[in-house]
């Protein structure tokens, strides 16, 4: 068997100790090299050509994001992001997925040493994930979209016309949303498409505690719609979408005519919390015919049989296609069961949705 070969990259001797012990009791992969700063880490990822690395983000000599920017301009490779559990922290993340890496895995600020053990199933199944993963070489970005996508430049003017308007948007319609590994940038390529009289959208993007509020934060000030966390028992609204917030479950249900957000803990569903199957098993039996789902990027079969539930209850389906998917798990998955009605690539997705409201108001079964 061919083993992933893993170079870990990460300032504290005590992290990269950790992590080297935990990838070389794996068998199905090794620790080649390890780095403490990024510039040694150039010379070790151009002599050893490593299947992934493992990144810090805070580093002397270079930061890790400029470093990141530059790997995945120059050569590309799956790259799985160590970060901190601070609010500092979850910022960079969202720029270090942005910027081309695969996922992330948050480390404690205390008790660091048992906090790692702990996490140390997710850290390889991480890494396997990273492995088998599409990456596609960075394209440098205009000084002005640079801007408007940076936490400073939050709300700056967009680079490119809004979302023409739809005008007669019903607020019946829903749309759900569900996504894993590589889905932040899937998610955002979705909303950004969306005018500010879109219907109300939920979506349930699996990511820890501490992270979906600057997830939320960052798309906000990229789209015409506004983007939040969700929060329990608030009222859906048109040209809102809701964000399921990490470490809670987030389902739909109705008070009066409306429908409402409901925010709730509880076990994890297919190893998830939040889980796509819990939002869109709620939309199946809510919303029915006034449903649209949409599956992007992901590991796993998270929301596959709900969604096929959807389907059935009369909601119209857009799943990712394999082509631009950076995991094609969830998707595949949702294909499998039936759920798919229309399997686009990502950037395909919300003009067809958006043409299928403004044509018909999204009923399945109208010619």
């Amino acid at each position: 068997m061919k083993k992933i070969r893993v170079v870990v990259v990460d300032d504290s001797a005590l992290v990269r100790s950790l992590l080297a012990e935990i990838i070389n009791r794996q068998r199905d992969m090794e620790c080649v090299g390890v780095a403490n700063d990024p510039l040694v880490a150039r010379e070790i990822i151009r002599e050893l050509n490593p299947d992934v690395i493992t990144l810090d983000v805070e580093m002397p000599r270079m930061d890790g994001l400029d470093f990141l920017g530059r790997l995945m301009r120059l050569r590309p490779m799956p790259v799985l992001m160590i970060s901190t559990l601070t609010e500092r922290g979850a910022e960079v993340t969202m720029k270090a997925l942005e910027l081309g890496a695969i996922d992330f895995v948050a480390k404690p600020r205390i008790g660091l040493a048992d906090g790692i053990k702990e996490l140390a199933d997710q850290i390889v199944e991480k890494i396997r994930v990273a492995a088998s993963a599409q990456v596609k070489r960075a394209v440098p970005q205009p000084a002005a979209a640079r801007m408007a996508t940076s936490p400073e430049g939050a709300g700056a003017a967009a680079t490119t016309p809004p979302p023409k308007l739809l005008g007669r948007v019903s607020t019946e319609k829903l749309i759900c949303i569900g996504s894993s590994t590589g889905g932040t940038e899937a998610v955002k390529e979705i909303l950004m498409r969306m005018p500010a009289d879109a219907p109300g959208i939920l979506v349930t993007q699996h990511m820890p505690p501490g992270f979906t509020t600057s997830f939320a934060a960052r798309l906000n000030g990229l789209c015409q719609i506004t983007v939040k966390e969700a929060v329990d028992r608030e009222r859906i609204l048109p040209g809102h979408a809701y964000i399921a917030p990490g470490g809670r479950h987030l389902r739909i249900d109705r008070s009066g005519a409306n429908y409402v957000a409901v925010v709730e803990d509880g076990e994890p569903v297919n190893r998830h919390k939040p889980s796509v199957d819990v939002l869109f098993h709620s939309c199946a039996q809510v919303v029915g015919p006034n449903a649209f789902g949409i599956m992007l990027t992901g590991m796993g079969n998270d929301g596959a049989k709900a969604m096929r539930e959807m389907k059935d209850a009369g909601s119209y389906n857009y799943v990712q296609n394999e082509a631009t998917c950076v995991v094609f798990g969830m998707p595949r998955e949702a294909i499998a069961h039936g759920a798919a009605d229309e399997v686009l690539p990502l950037l395909e997705i919300a003009p067809a949705l958006l043409s299928r409201l403004r044509s018909g108001g999204g009923d399945r079964y109208r010619v």
